[in-house]
């Protein structure tokens, strides 16, 4: 699991020779690239997908457990004021 964005660039853009991977991400709060091996594309792939799952399901997990603390909040509340 990795965070990242997997693009290919090309060392000559108008012919589009000599093509690259290249990896960019934030980690630590620095901007850092690094370039991929063919061969490695994709396991790497396959990490920055599970990366993508994992902050889509903890989003969902958050947004879960702020409306499950409103609710709380509103139930005590409500039970205060009986």
């Amino acid at each position: 699991m990795r965070p990242g964005t997997l693009t290919r660039q090309y060392r000559r853009p108008q012919q589009r020779q000599g093509s690259y991977y290249q990896l960019s991400y934030t980690f630590e709060m620095k901007s850092r690239t690094e370039y991929v091996r063919a061969e490695e594309v994709a396991e790497l792939r396959r990490q920055i997908g599970e990366y993508r799952r994992y902050k889509k399901l903890a989003a969902q997990w958050v947004a879960l457990a702020v409306r499950r603390a409103q609710l709380r909040r509103k139930l005590i509340r409500s039970n205060a004021a009986a």
